[in-house]
């Protein structure tokens, strides 16, 4: 194992020295199970050569040696499989550093994006791999309803996601998306979309700053999530089983026939192999087992069907639960998320690999020739009755074991951020009631760029009542700047580091309109468009005012496009109004320079604009950006010159050169 990085090395160093390191023992195992291929290759077909010759001449000394290699190839094929299960663990711990070298140079294109299950595509139905009677009486058997889902719900958040890259490629979650499993990344999306109270902000910070150094820790947690792959997929169903009630209770009856009935039919067979009954009447004991297997012994699959899954997923949540719970934390966020491992005195590896023990006893209901043991015994109703009993005991602690992993993926998600960030600050956050500004900031960056080109800026915003108004040209820089803001409000509030060498945040809620698309199908203009998200702007103002917890802070990017400039100017100088009217703070962009001008915006706000350079050279001419926030209005326009750099006309025509008119 790579050791522990110097407290001084970059994070790209960390990485690189990792993946090369990871990338040497990967080769060499690489190289042993070639060669255990190789051998094992030569063995059978030396076993079967040598069993081929005993065969023709029948010398004993062959027979021998058909066995020697037999078994031979039998030993090597358990050490291939041991040697590629290795292969497998650096394999991804390669995978794992060198994605981090991804993310610092922001790569989205090679940077895996792993995405939480999708709310909208109903869970699975019972296992891949049923039971062979399952199987049969599959046809007979009614399908259970899908569970309905929250994030069914429509989501309301889909517009401010949208606007500031909070998800989906190159966005906020891209960024963040080093946890493994499915609850770590379902956890993780909802922190990017739910802003959390300052004081448990506060908490995660803590944690995260201490999480942060511990690489190797991290990596094992991403590794083991990793190796079990799409069989966590269904981590739900296993919360939601655990959550229900028993099924057999109610049923005394089927639980009194699968202990009475095998009995009986062993004491028939015995009184028949000891003569004392003439005829084979225990096969009445495999009939009424059969009997009760077709009907309600389907309803019985079907219940253990909900929790079933590969072995692996269990034992995998067990090491990941043994391996948060015995870590020597401080901060005490982390030690809350292994109390919820301990809880009611059940520790959660120990209780979930005995999950997984029974679920063993389940999984023989799919070996095809197990399904005369069945008749004979009963055995799914046995297998139900002994994971009830551990649902009783342990149940209702799943859904807190599961959140606990979860959030600790999220957490060590926004460690690995500050880890690879370390020129970023855990930014200040304050109280509602501070009279501070909304947000203050020195220094602050897009998040998403790359460290390189990131340019910061000294921003300000509020206190409520005020905002900032962003003037500039095409390409300056008014749009990056607003999502800046946003994106550094989102990881502030999830707990996590900022791209700012200083920020200050009250709690705020986040209003965007910024990227809005007008609907051909749903027959929605562009301008009824930025209405319709103006109107959403409008009302999440309206309800922080009404909930009091939080400022709404609205980021507004060149609003009302769709109408005439006159018009335009008053309905953006009303809605501006009416949301610092409201008790908001915001920033807004324009280029319309009268906006800025109106005495009413000119009151209650402060102007600061981007702008450009401009150089005519042997190339012709050529524009730069600073990218530097700087006080007032913008003193410079480039959409003529932007016409001309790209060869379109950028002057009136001559006078002998426009077109005739009508006559």
């Amino acid at each position: 194992m790579p050791q522990p990085s110097p407290a001084d090395q970059s994070p790209e160093a960390t990485y690189q020295r990792r993946r090369d390191e990871f990338g040497a023992i990967r080769d060499r195992y690489e190289r042993r199970s070639s060669r255990n291929a190789n051998l094992s290759l030569a063995l059978v077909g030396g076993a079967l050569l040598c069993g081929g010759l005993w065969l023709w001449r029948g010398a004993p000394a062959l027979l021998a040696a058909a066995v020697a290699l037999g078994l031979g190839f039998a030993a090597s094929f358990i050490a291939h499989g041991r040697v590629d299960q290795v292969l497998r663990r650096y394999a991804e711990l390669y995978a794992i550093n060198a994605e981090g070298l991804l993310r610092l140079r922001r790569d989205w294109g090679a940077l895996p994006l792993r995405q939480p299950p999708s709310a909208s595509q109903p869970a699975r139905q019972g296992r891949q791999a049923k039971s062979i009677y399952g199987q049969i009486f599959a046809p007979f058997a009614a399908a259970a309803p899908p569970a309905a889902s929250p994030a069914d719900q429509p989501d309301v958040t889909a517009g401010l996601a949208g606007d500031l890259d909070l998800l989906g490629h190159a966005s906020l979650q891209h960024l963040l998306c080093t946890p493994a499993t499915q609850v770590g990344l379902a956890t993780l999306r909802d922190w990017l979309v739910s802003p959390a109270a300052p004081a448990v902000a506060r908490a995660r910070q803590a944690a995260v700053a201490e999480l942060a150094p511990l690489v190797d820790l991290r990596d094992q947690f991403a590794l083991r999530g990793r190796l079990i792959g799409a069989a966590q997929s269904d981590y739900a169903r296993l919360a939601a089983w655990a959550a229900r009630p028993d099924w057999l209770p109610a049923r005394g009856w089927l639980l009194a026939a699968a202990r009475i009935l095998p009995l009986v039919t062993l004491l028939l067979a015995l009184a028949q192999a000891l003569g004392l009954a003439g005829w084979p009447i225990w096969l009445i004991g495999l009939a009424a087992g059969l009997a009760l297997t077709q009907t309600a012994g389907r309803a019985v699959d079907r219940l253990i069907d909900e929790v079933a899954e590969r072995q692996a997923l269990f034992e995998t949540y067990a090491d990941l639960f043994r391996l948060l719970g015995d870590q020597p934390f401080a901060a005490p966020e982390l030690r809350r998320l292994q109390a919820e491992l301990s809880a009611a005195g059940l520790r959660a590896d120990a209780q979930v690999r005995r999950l997984g023990r029974l679920m063993a006893l389940a999984d023989l209901r799919g070996w095809m020739f197990f399904y005369p043991i069945q008749l004979a015994t009963l055995w799914n109703v046995h297998v139900l009755w002994l994971l009830e009993r551990w649902r009783r005991a342990a149940g209702g602690q799943v859904a807190g074991w599961l959140a606990a992993l979860g959030e600790f993926e999220a957490l060590a998600a926004l460690a690995t951020l500050a880890h690879d960030q370390p020129e970023w600050s855990f930014p200040e956050l304050l109280d509602l009631a501070d009279g501070a500004p909304v947000l203050e900031a020195r220094g602050l960056g897009h998040p998403l760029l790359p460290p390189a080109v990131c340019v910061g800026n000294d921003v300000a915003l509020g206190p409520p009542g005020r905002a900032l108004l962003v003037t500039g040209s095409n390409m300056s820089g008014k749009s990056t700047l607003l999502r800046s803001i946003g994106l550094n409000a989102v990881l502030a509030q999830a707990g996590g580091p900022a791209c700012a060498a200083r920020l200050r945040l009250r709690p705020v809620a986040l209003a965007t309109s910024m990227r809005v698309q007008d609907s051909l199908e749903q027959g929605v203009s562009y301008f009824m468009a930025e209405l319709r998200r103006l109107k959403e702007v409008v009302d999440a103002a309206e309800r922080a005012r009404a909930g009091g917890e939080r400022v709404a802070l609205f980021l507004l990017d060149e609003i009302l496009h769709g109408t005439n400039t006159s018009e335009r100017q008053i309905a953006a100088r009303r809605i501006i109004l009416h949301l610092l009217g409201m008790g908001a703070a915001g920033a807004v962009s324009t280029h319309d320079l009268a906006l800025a001008a109106a005495p009413e915006l000119a009151a209650v706000c402060e102007v600061a604009h981007f702008t450009e350079q401009f150089a005519r050279g042997a190339d012709g001419l050529t524009m730069t950006f600073d990218y530097r926030l700087r006080p007032g209005v913008a003193t410079s326009t480039n959409a003529l010159k932007l016409m001309e750099m790209i060869g379109l006309p950028a002057e009136d025509a001559p006078a002998g050169a426009r077109p005739a008119s009508a006559s």
